[in-house]
């Protein structure tokens, strides 16, 4: 399993979560407009979740609904599979 960012994150990205990663799999280029979760390197260690000040980390099977493509989106940007 893995931890997804959802749209809270979108136009804030706070590295609050970032500082926060063991394993440093939080990632976003400069014209991104949100941070990402690789899901092949997360450890599933949760560290993320609480420190986001936007409530836009979920681990993936507690994404709400209404942000659900948010899971797919991140599976993209690293181009993996789900």
């Amino acid at each position: 399993m893995t931890y997804i960012i959802a749209e809270p994150c979108v136009g804030v990205k706070d590295a609050a979560c970032i500082d926060v990663c063991p394993v440093d799999c939080i990632y976003a280029e400069e014209e991104d407009d949100m941070y990402y979760i690789h899901p092949d390197e997360c450890i599933d260690c949760a560290a993320c979740e609480p420190v986001c000040p936007v409530t836009a980390i979920f681990a993936e099977e507690d994404v709400p609904a209404e942000w659900d493509s948010y899971t797919d989106l991140n599976y993209k940007y690293f181009d993996v599979e789900r």
